[in-house]
């Protein structure tokens, strides 16, 4: 379950600002009701995609013994 700030708050706050958990998480539900999104949901998605792609993806550079390469937003 994610555990985090809500879009409501995160909608006041610049998405070079957010978490990559917090991009992740948004980045995968927005893109599970993509077909039924209006142009205001699609738009955020797009901001989010686009900040996604800035980072230069989610991937963890290196894995750890405590963490993988994959983002957990869980």
């Amino acid at each position: 379950m994610y555990v985090g700030r809500d879009m409501t708050e995160l909608s006041m706050v610049a998405k070079s600002d957010w978490d990559n958990s917090e991009l992740a998480f948004f980045h995968h539900s927005l893109q599970q009701i993509a077909p039924y999104l209006n142009s205001e949901g699609v738009t955020i998605h797009r901001e989010i995609i686009e900040e996604i792609e800035n980072r230069g993806g989610l991937k963890r550079q290196e894995a750890d013994y405590t963490h993988g390469t994959h983002i957990e937003y869980d």
